[in-house]
């Protein structure tokens, strides 16, 4: 399968603004990329690309004063199979994991563990360790939180989103790590593209997407509270602790986004592809 992905944004600076950005295909999809992926900036200009201490890959600018266009587009090859499920899947006691994973443990920005520990064992801890109980959480955030884009709130926090029981991608997202983490399973936060494919009509507004992934056995799993079912053609762009590290654009200065538009679609069979 052949996806066609990519996205258009555009903002309005009063000022010169330095900017990072995070709209680039995670390293590890990169072999699965058609041609070159880059970045176009209307009106042009210099720019400057380093990886994080994630692993994502960072575009650094200094948009001009007045409008300015971030697009991209992109081919990339999919296996075109849903993501892949493995239910005997281990969890570790704490002193048996890797280093490495003790980072996603603990709590963050956007996911308090201290403030969900009680509720996340009082609701939990009698399941059996490893990914039943990490599907159980999906299955709990799935049916606890509404979903609305007119939730979305950029600071709402993973204790304020199962109060409110209300949010978008990201509060499902935020609020099954936390989750997970209480329950002392590793996990961390995704960000990409996901598209309907294979999902029936109607379908909502293409935007990015927001899922998790946790550490089991000796590999990381994706696990999706939001949509809660196994999807095709996931993209991912960034991974980080919550969304504080993989904020598709951090402005260091005030800037109004003035358009947003986003595409994931399935190119048919026979169709042309533009490089």
């Amino acid at each position: 399968m052949i996806i066609r992905a990519g996205f258009e944004i555009s903002y309005d600076c009063p000022q010169p603004t330095p900017m990072l950005l995070m709209l680039s295909p995670h390293s590890s999809r990169l072999s699965d990329i058609m041609a070159t992926q880059r970045i176009d900036f209307f009106p042009t200009m210099s720019q400057q690309t380093y990886h994080d201490s994630f692993g994502n890959f960072c575009t650094r600018i200094v948009a001009p004063q007045g409008p300015l266009v971030i697009a991209s587009s992109f081919n990339l090859r999919d296996s075109g199979q849903p993501d892949p499920q493995y239910p005997q899947a281990m969890q570790h006691p704490v002193d048996l994991l890797p280093d490495a994973m003790l980072l996603y443990l603990l709590g963050s920005r956007y996911c308090d563990t201290d403030k969900l520990m009680e509720i996340a064992w009082s609701r939990f801890g009698h399941l059996p360790p490893g990914w039943g109980l990490v599907q159980a959480v999906c299955d709990f955030t799935h049916r606890h939180i509404v979903f609305g884009y007119e939730h979305a709130s950029a600071t709402r926090s993973a204790s304020e989103a199962y109060a409110e029981q209300r949010g978008v991608c990201r509060d499902y997202a935020h609020l099954a790590i936390t989750l997970c983490r209480c329950l002392n399973i590793p996990a961390r936060y995704c960000t990409g593209w996901l598209g309907d494919i294979g999902v029936l009509p109607p379908h909502g507004p293409m935007d990015f997407a927001a899922w998790f992934e946790v550490w089991l056995g000796d590999r990381w799993h994706s696990f999706d509270a939001r949509n809660n079912t196994p999807r095709i053609g996931r993209i991912l762009m960034a991974r980080g602790r919550d969304a504080t590290d993989v904020a598709l654009v951090t402005t260091f200065g005030t800037c109004t986004m003035t358009g947003f538009r986003v595409v994931t679609d399935e190119v048919e069979p026979g169709e042309i592809l533009p490089y």
